[in-house]
């Protein structure tokens, strides 16, 4: 995705920055990293509070195969389906994904 395709993604939300990493995209807001763009797909933040949330929206946590097999478990999950094509549902779980962005920072 390019970064005006991720801007346009996260309108709803606000204004959004991104930079590049670890073959993906990190996606800042007010420069706290709260989404990733990888392999195509956005992923947002979630926490221990958030992630059941993440969970019973049928959202899938990223989980990537290592070298030598490990696979790592990370904290970022797919958005939300009802979200995906819902730009004030899909700003809401961004909401979700910036405010556990802030908490990890305590």
């Amino acid at each position: 995705m390019t970064q005006d395709e991720i801007a346009d993604f996260f309108e709803g939300f606000g204004p959004v920055t991104t930079r590049k990493m670890f073959g993906g995209t990190g996606i800042y807001r007010d420069g706290q990293i709260f989404a990733l763009e990888a392999y195509g797909e956005i992923l947002l933040k979630a926490d221990a509070e958030s992630a059941p949330e993440f969970k019973a929206a049928g959202s899938r946590q990223f989980i990537y195969e290592g070298k030598e097999g490990k696979t790592t478990a990370m904290p970022y999950w797919s958005v939300p389906d009802a979200a995906v094509d819902d730009p004030e549902e899909r700003a809401e779980w961004a909401r979700k994904a910036f405010a556990a962005a802030l908490r990890s920072r305590k």
